[in-house]
């Protein structure tokens, strides 16, 4: 499972780069990302081996292609990456019964993950940023973020929740 989340957040990294690059905010901030849909959508099918994929994959692209110049934003932005989509599927499986794939929920318990997950994700880069980086005004790159992320995920999810086989 952790390999299988390699492959697929990688490859969602890669086909962002070539259809919504044009539709970059900031550096690591789109518009549309459909790698935060693979993220939740990762965690909430596979858990903690998920999460472990997405944390290696993050590193990797962070520390080579997003901020070779900054080790430690580099190494803080994989845990984020891999921290938020987490912490949503814990609140899935808490509050929304979640079970081994998405069959069990509906299109409105999707959303409220892609939302949860939308807001979570950015609240925890954005935090970062502030504390790190001592930026104040971030609230133009927090909806940014959060509509792209919004976005990319819905699309992910309603595209995977299309596509499984229903039981």
């Amino acid at each position: 499972m952790v390999l299988a989340t390699m492959i697929m957040f990688g490859a969602a990294l890669l086909i962002n780069e070539l259809l919504f690059k044009q539709l970059e905010f900031a550096e690591g901030i789109n518009w549309v990302y459909l790698p935060a849909g693979v993220r939740l959508l990762a965690t909430l099918l596979f858990a903690e081996a998920g999460a472990i994929g997405l944390l290696l994959v993050s590193w990797l692209y962070c520390f080579t292609i997003l901020f070779p110049h900054d080790p430690v934003r580099a190494f803080a932005g994989g845990i984020l990456s891999s921290a938020a989509p987490y912490l949503v599927y814990l609140g899935a499986q808490r509050w929304l019964d979640l079970k081994g794939s998405l069959a069990n929920l509906s299109a409105w318990q999707v959303l409220v993950c892609a939302v949860a997950y939308s807001l979570a994700s950015p609240l925890l880069h954005h935090i970062w940023f502030a504390l790190y980086e001592g930026r104040g005004d971030l609230l133009h790159s927090f909806a940014a973020m959060a509509l792209g992320d919004l976005a990319g995920t819905l699309l992910v999810l309603f595209l995977t929740k299309w596509v499984m086989p229903r039981p």
